[in-house]
């Protein structure tokens, strides 16, 4: 963990090169009256500054409309205080096949996107183009008339274009910008090397998809001071590449709304995470986990520290998962990971009621699910601290609504080839915690609490290969005992009357 931390301490001194000249896109015949389309000055603009060695291409005051632009190495795309770079509304300036993201760049290096104006993806009105295309029958589409979880038509995401989407790219500084109003991932940065992020304000609650950032197999990353209110995961890692990794990567003092988790990684897990540093969050709103952490295609977890999270009216606090996917592919490992000073406050209510746009409500009644750690048979999680956690609940269980015998733990679903969720396991008979198919797990001061009312057990371990509880505190004794030992071998517990 050090060496990874004095790694991005390192790279944070990386700046772009000396940019002395400048290149305002007024200057190539960008018009800021929001209606001129200013594809072709924009691109020439940044030709020019590439062509010289590098520069920095001005976004003055004003409302510049734009079509798919390509950043080039040297260069940096400013934005004043009081510019606005809007997406054009029209699908087919996108190109005729898979939708290109508004901002581009490959194989690119020493590049920038910073500033304090707006990227505005004007996604309500690019939608309206989309479905406009697709009753004519002048793009092609095989999901838009089959209704989601949410009641809505979606297009696929293939004809819905992100706004920033980098490949292979090396030292890519983004600061200051606000991204708003997509219709897919917001930010999708693939196989990038020595990446900085600061103060960017990411508001996307217009459709589906709209993560907040994606890292994808990317190393060398600082992120900071930002916030996102997103309608999908807020800060989001993933690996699709079965070489690759997510390695090396800081990210502290940022905030996130979302109607599906705050931070995750994992639910594209082919090469895996690595040396992973998350700290001084706050999650609000948010419908899903806090704190998600998954391998379900075959990649490794490992180095992960979490700590210094507030969560208040967040539909979970933390879920680990190892999972498989794949049929052709073994289960990844997930080990070494410690979880530390969350506190975290569980509604019983939908925590992402009213936002424009809501993550799925389940098919099925259910209590408050626990927070959880769940490995597969064979398959375990390894080396899981959680210190200094403290979650409340505001229960409202009822027996009428679900209920799980203690004595019937053999018949939860394993769901080992599901999607990734802590609902994914329905109906669970502890309110607090629940941990199965584990290996070295230790909570210390570790207190749960609930409001209002509950008749599960606490917590439960079970398949769980030395265990240790240390100043473990329940505030109430919804029965007895509160923690319940299934198969647990070589427990250590500072106060074995829990368990009585």
């Amino acid at each position: 963990m050090m060496r990874a931390l004095i790694l991005l301490l390192c790279f944070n001194c990386i700046q772009l090169s000396a940019q002395q000249k400048n290149f305002p896109i007024t200057s190539y015949g960008a018009k800021g009256d929001g209606k001129t389309n200013n594809t072709t000055a924009i691109q020439e603009a940044i030709d020019k500054a590439a062509a010289a060695g590098g520069g920095t291409v001005v976004i003055p005051a004003g409302k510049f409309v734009t079509g798919v632009i390509a950043l080039k190495s040297g260069v940096t795309l400013h934005l004043a205080p009081n510019a606005f770079l809007l997406a054009t509304t029209s699908r087919k300036d996108y190109g005729p096949g898979k939708a290109s993201a508004l901002i581009v760049a490959d194989n690119q290096h020493n590049i920038g996107i910073t500033g304090k104006g707006t990227i505005d993806g004007q996604g309500e009105l690019l939608l309206k183009d989309i479905f406009d295309m697709l009753k004519k029958g002048t793009l092609k589409d095989k999901e838009w008339q089959h209704y989601n979880e949410w009641g809505q038509m979606r297009p696929e995401e293939n004809n819905r274009p992100k706004l920033i989407a980098f490949t292979n790219c090396q030292q890519v500084t983004v600061k200051n910008v606000t991204i708003k109003d997509g219709l897919c991932w917001i930010q999708d940065y693939v196989s990038c090397t020595d990446m900085v992020f600061d103060s960017i304000k990411v508001i996307s609650n217009t459709f589906l998809n709209n993560d907040g950032i994606d890292l994808v197999d990317c190393k060398n990353v600082k992120l900071t001071n930002s916030s996102f209110d997103v309608a999908d995961d807020g800060i989001c890692l993933k690996s699709h590449d079965t070489a690759g990794l997510c390695e090396n990567i800081y990210i502290a003092d940022c905030k996130v709304r979302s109607s599906a988790s705050g931070f995750k990684m994992g639910t594209a897990s082919w090469g895996g995470f690595k040396n992973i540093i998350v700290k001084n969050i706050y999650v609000y709103n948010t419908f899903r986990s806090a704190i998600a952490i998954e391998t379900v295609d075959g990649g490794i977890v490992e180095n992960i520290d979490i700590s210094n999270i507030t969560a208040k009216n967040t539909g979970n606090a933390i879920f680990l998962r190892l999972g498989k996917r794949q049929a052709r592919r073994e289960p990844g490992t997930l080990s070494k990971v410690r979880i530390s000073n969350v506190k975290a406050e569980i509604p019983a209510t939908k925590p992402d009621a009213g936002y424009n746009m809501e993550g799925p409500r389940e098919l099925f009644e259910h209590n408050t699910f626990p927070a959880g750690i769940y490995g597969i048979p064979g398959h375990i999680i390894q080396d899981v601290t959680l210190e200094n956690i403290d979650i409340t609940y505001a229960e409202k269980s009822k027996m009428a609504i679900a209920n799980m015998n203690v004595d019937s733990l053999h018949r939860i679903p394993e769901a080992i080839s599901d999607y990734p969720e802590f609902s994914m396991f329905r109906e669970l008979p502890a309110w607090g915690f629940y941990v199965r198919h584990a290996s070295g797990i230790t909570f210390k001061n570790v207190k749960l609490s609930y409001t209002g009312e509950e008749f599960r057990t606490a917590c439960i371990f079970d398949d769980v290969n030395g265990l240790k509880l240390e100043k473990v505190k329940i505030n109430k004794a919804a029965s007895r005992p509160l923690i319940i030992l299934n198969n647990v071998k070589d427990p250590v517990l500072d106060d074995p009357s829990l368990t009585r």
